[in-house]
């Protein structure tokens, strides 16, 4: 009898989806949800937070705002609400999501966190595991996304100072550092707005600019710089295109070089296609640099119990440590047996082709095109994916699947 029971309990625990798996709540997740539910067919998204856009609700700091306008934003069916500004805060970003989710009636399964997604080429299908249950599809969509996890670098001596050491994954505002001397690790776009939310706290951020950063304006004479970009390309080569930006951006801005920010050699709309490496985009970041109220700072040595040494011999103390240094994808961590991703977890395939795997497997959030690139993939996946749904559909052949899952 005890053995009938447990038979039970691990069948109750075997979910079939009539429709593909996604896992990721993020914008990429629920876009692919809402385009697939345009073509008819369900779906079943597994988010390991309790929220939808948990990044953006629970790991950016106050000020941000979308470093594009957003129309660049905009996810496929529904775009922003009329009133909402050319550059949408976060929380009105967030709230677009919601109402999003809510429009095409997503409701994701909430605090399911992905341990194991694995094909079965015996049956076809996919078995993704969470804590609580197996869930099985022909179909998965790895919709985690470029920046799932935060990048802690390992630096000697962090285990020893006095103060806190936090990445901006929690960083919510200035405010908390008020009259503080804060190192800043990293020049990224993180980095950059870090540093000057801290001065407008009150703060006084160094920042380390160990590595080459381009620093573009955001609007070059009330136009999106991105916006510029996009139409010069269609008309121009890319190197062309970075030459102009870079000419328009000395004009602006001056040479980042006499600050300490010193530019890659390859243009700024070409490394960001190539590596995904973003340029800044400069809100007032430069003049507070100028002014010195941002302190640029090579790269560091070591950190010490009191602060931290830096590889030209320059030694400082601080009372906090800020890493800016960035994020990675976690999909190595449970997308087991598959090569269509790197050791990296970013699909082998490049852009416009990584959306579509093997054995019913797609991808949607890494082109390292942002939003952009994220809604044309969830098209297309919705499309592909509905095309094949008509055959496997019928409840018998799914109930097949899960026979010939549990005998294999």
């Amino acid at each position: 009898m005890g053995s009938c029971k447990e038979q039970e309990k691990e069948q109750a625990k075997c979910v079939w989806v009539h429709g593909p798996i996604i896992v990721g709540a993020g914008p990429s997740g629920i876009a692919v949800a809402a385009c697939l539910s345009q073509h008819g067919v369900p779906s079943v998204i597994l988010e390991r937070s309790d929220c939808i856009a948990s990044l953006w609700q629970n790991r950016t700091y106050d000020r941000l705002k979308l470093h594009l306008p957003k129309e660049f934003c905009e996810l496929p069916l529904m775009g922003f609400p009329q009133g909402f500004p050319k550059y949408p805060t976060k929380y009105q970003f967030i709230s677009y999501m919601e109402s999003y989710a809510s429009h095409f009636s997503i409701q994701p399964k909430f605090n399911q966190t992905v341990h194991s997604a694995e094909f079965d080429p015996s049956s076809e299908i996919w078995v993704v595991r969470t804590q609580d249950f197996e869930y099985i599809s022909p179909w998965l969509v790895v919709a985690t996304g470029e920046n799932a996890e935060p990048v802690i670098p390992r630096i000697p001596g962090m285990d020893l100072f006095h103060g806190p050491i936090s990445h901006t994954i929690v960083y919510k505002s200035g405010s908390d550092y008020k009259n503080q001397k804060v190192l800043v690790i990293g020049c990224g776009n993180s980095g950059m707005e870090a540093s000057l939310d801290l001065c407008r706290h009150n703060a006084v951020p160094h920042m380390v600019a160990r590595n080459t950063v381009h620093v573009l304006p955001r609007d070059i004479f009330g136009f999106s710089t991105f916006g510029i970009a996009m139409a010069l390309n269609k008309w121009f080569p890319l190197k062309l295109v970075d030459k102009l930006l870079l000419l328009v951006a000395n004009f602006i801005l001056g040479n980042t070089n006499h600050y300490g920010i010193k530019r890659p050699k390859t243009g700024p709309i070409e490394l960001k296609l190539a590596t995904g490496k973003t340029p800044v985009l400069d809100v007032g970041q430069l003049a507070q640099i100028k002014s010195g109220n941002i302190k640029v700072m090579g790269g560091v040595k070591e950190i010490t119990r009191n602060g931290a040494k830096f590889m030209d011999g320059k030694k400082e103390e601080f009372d906090a440590i800020i890493l800016a240094t960035g994020y990675k994808s976690n999909v190595p961590s449970w997308l087991k047996s598959c090569e269509f991703f790197t050791d990296d977890g970013m699909p082998k395939t490049p852009f416009p082709d990584g959306w579509k795997g093997e054995h019913g497997l797609y991808t949607v959030g890494f082109t390292r095109r942002g939003l952009h690139g994220t809604s044309s993939d969830a098209i297309k996946i919705a499309k592909d994916i509905a095309e094949q749904w008509i055959t496997v559909k019928d409840k018998s052949y799914c109930d097949s699947q899960i026979i010939l899952l549990k005998n294999s």
